[in-house]
């Protein structure tokens, strides 16, 4: 009896939902590989249908969906391309999503609330993800909701890259928004040369979503560039209060750095108002025209992800990109 000998050959696949193709499209082309043709649409009372127009049989898919508004429709819509990719035998799949919907919903403050980023990971794993990728995810700690192999790509390299082209780092004050952020500014001060830290002790009303109660300045700030750093702006709130609080502590000039823009109403006519220098973000989320102003910048956040995607597919080291062991 003759056996058959058998050949492997992997075959990346890219695919892209309907949420932010502008940066699926960056990525396949810094790849060198086309998006695979999709059909999706909704039908008239939301439900959403998707469709492959080529065989995914024993790919190694990566099935790329940022998570804007309306968050709920693009995240749904993820899980249902992972559950078609599951179905039509792709070998592995890994779910990029370069905005992780519900994040901030990571622990319970009080009793009969939910763990959402729990069950994000949940859901993407019972559609049939092997793999999770993210950017900057708002705790470290959903890492470990996810039951398989898990990418956290950090956005600090390329924000911290522009600032250093924008400013003296010898007359920066990294400062972190609140008490939580204090590790992150702390990697941004190692980066920018061991420049001061500063952190604003907030309050807020747990019965109150997205608003700031006080802000009160820890640290040294007077006379200082501020660059105020944190994963995401959404309304704005926030990284106004800071600033002002900043001004009002003898601060030269403050700038803000935050890996996803989400710019939830009313955060342009915020930011655009306010007394902050320059707002850099990167396009992790999609920021139409009408959602820009003169003092936001956008970073393209492609390039981190597409070289996350030919380690992962080549067996290779995410790690590595951040200076880490391969």
């Amino acid at each position: 009896m003759t056996g058959l000998k058998r050949t492997t050959h992997k075959t990346l696949m890219l695919f892209s939902g309907r949420a932010h193709p502008e940066l699926a499209r960056e990525v396949a082309r810094l790849l060198g590989v086309e998006l695979t043709p999709t059909t999706a649409y909704n039908f008239a009372n939301g439900e959403i249908y998707v469709r492959f127009e080529e065989s995914v049989r024993g790919s190694d898919a990566f099935v790329i969906q940022s998570h804007p508004a309306p968050i709920n429709e693009w995240i749904m819509e993820q899980l249902i391309m992972v559950d078609a990719l599951k179905r039509a035998s792709a070998k592995r799949i890994t779910v990029v999503t370069p905005f992780y919907g519900y994040a901030r919903q990571d622990k319970k403050h009080r009793g009969r609330e939910p763990i959402s980023a729990r069950l994000m990971a949940d859901l993407l794993k019972t559609a049939g993800a092997h793999r999770l990728m993210a950017v900057d995810i708002h705790t470290a700690q959903v890492q470990g909701f996810f039951d398989g192999p898990v990418d956290h790509l950090l956005a600090l390299p390329i924000l911290a890259s522009y600032i250093e082209s924008r400013v003296d780092t010898s007359q920066v004050t990294v400062v972190a928004p609140d008490s939580g952020r204090v590790r992150v500014a702390e990697q941004w001060a190692d980066r920018l040369g061991g420049c001061p830290l500063a952190f604003i002790h907030k309050t807020r009303d747990i019965n109150a979503p997205n608003q700031v109660v006080a802000n009160r300045v820890v640290g040294d700030v007077e006379g200082r560039i501020c660059v105020v750093v944190d994963d995401m702006i959404d309304t704005g709130g926030t990284v106004v209060k800071a600033a002002d609080a900043l001004l009002a502590a003898g601060a030269a000039d403050v700038m803000v750095a935050a890996t996803h823009g989400v710019l939830s109403d009313p955060a342009v006519d915020r930011l655009k108002n306010a007394p902050i220098r320059e707002i850099v973000v990167t396009d992790t989320l999609p920021i139409p025209p009408e959602r820009r102003f003169d003092n936001l910048t956008v970073l393209s956040i492609a390039p981190l992800i597409a070289r996350a995607i030919r380690e992962v597919f080549e067996d290779g080291s995410v790690t590595s990109l951040f200076g880490g062991a391969s």
